[in-house]
């Protein structure tokens, strides 16, 4: 067979709000959920630490992170893709 295989892996898009730490950026993921009781539309937001061998992702930009093996403590996302690079002001 050679089709293409789908990753069953869960895959995220986020900014990253820290590029600090050697390999690391912790990238914030905002999502929209309707509250139970009264039905409003609300911003609901999580950090991920994501594993960065390069160190190419930058404070602004937006990337793509996917679920992995535990790396550190508290890594179990890699850094996959550059979606749109921050804006330089």
């Amino acid at each position: 067979m050679t089709e293409a295989k789908t990753s069953l892996k869960r895959t995220l898009i986020g900014k990253v709000v820290s590029d600090k730490r050697a390999k690391t950026v912790t990238v914030l993921v905002e999502r929209r959920v309707k509250h139970e009781l009264y039905g409003k539309i609300v911003a609901k937001s999580s950090k991920y630490h994501a594993h960065d061998e390069k160190g190419e992702y930058h404070l602004g930009d937006v990337i793509e992170i996917t679920e992995s093996r535990p790396i550190s403590k508290t890594k179990n996302w890699v850094a996959t893709r550059l979606v749109e690079k921050a804006v330089e002001v």
